[in-house]
């Protein structure tokens, strides 16, 4: 019971990681229905950024507002120069690839820049765990947890509470009706991609100190993110925290009990079973659209 509790624990820490990057998925998908498909990229460059910043002096605690700054820039380039000329020419699918193409692009960036070899990112709290309900948890993990939530509940204030949020909501509901009311769209647009990019870069510099930094880390991270932002669903908050947990609660079990090398079988078969019953995901609401 002991060991199901620890891996549950590691589980909901790994899962709300997942859930911080699909979030970002979340965000630029409710302003312009595209997604970035560098979230991965922008969550490896914060991570190193971060390293490079911890490395030089700096405290990990300054670091992350940097971390987080750099991240907003990263996602506006990112949209300037692969989105909004898709978006411009109409293109359906024009966006995918250039997003890929730009996180390909940042991740050979970042080799040159750091190397191809993984890096150890220093932890600000102590390493030896401690006891919870019987079980060994991590300062870290409990960090990465409260950290995670709370990045997510300051966006979800961000777009409920101030007027530049609503105009994003606005835009969400209806591009079309949010122009004509004198919001500019385009401006949101690239806006949600910056913050996608700064959640992903903040999720970056929170997991580095439990797992090795390297430039390769966000391809896998962001594929999982992606598959729990389709289990969660795209349109639902609540959706992708649930969609995280479930994923990194059963990655964790599953490595444990069968063999690391089918950690991430119930993960893809879940995201499989979703998109033949239930495509708008297990909390998302079915769009409906008027010809």
């Amino acid at each position: 019971m002991e060991i199901l509790l620890q891996l549950v624990y590691s589980g909901i820490a790994l899962g709300m990681i997942y859930a911080v990057i699909a979030f970002g998925y979340q965000l630029t998908f409710q302003t312009s229905d595209t997604l970035n498909f560098g979230q991965g990229d922008a969550l490896m460059l914060g991570a190193m950024v971060g390293l490079t910043l911890v490395n030089m002096g700096l405290n990990f605690w300054l670091m992350l507002p940097i971390v987080i700054a750099f991240g907003l820039v990263q996602g506006a380039v990112v949209e300037r120069i692969g989105v909004a000329p898709a978006i411009k020419i109409k293109s359906e699918f024009g966006w995918i690839m250039s997003t890929i193409a730009l996180g390909i692009i940042f991740k050979n960036v970042a080799e040159n820049i750091w190397g191809r070899d993984d890096l150890k990112f220093p932890s600000p709290l102590p390493e030896s765990p401690l006891k919870f309900l019987g079980a060994n948890v991590l300062p870290m993990e409990i960090l990465v947890v409260i950290g995670a939530v709370l990045m997510m509940l300051a966006v979800e204030f961000f777009n409920r509470k101030t007027i530049y949020g609503k105009a994003v909501v606005a835009t969400f509901n209806d591009r079309d009706a949010a122009k004509l009311m004198g919001i500019n769209t385009g401006l949101v647009i690239t806006f949600s991609y910056a913050l996608s990019s700064a959640t992903a870069a903040f999720a970056g510099a929170l997991i580095a100190p439990l797992t090795l930094t390297g430039a390769t880390m966000g391809a896998v991270l962001g594929l999982k993110a992606f598959a729990v932002a389709i289990i969660g669903g795209l349109t639902s908050g609540m959706g992708i925290i649930v969609g995280g947990i479930i994923l990194g609660v059963a990655e964790t079990t599953t490595g444990f009990y069968l063999s690391t090398g089918y950690k991430d079988v119930p993960g893809l078969v879940l995201l499989l079973l979703v998109l033949a019953f239930k495509p708008s995901g297990l909390f998302g609401k079915t769009a409906i659209k008027k010809v």
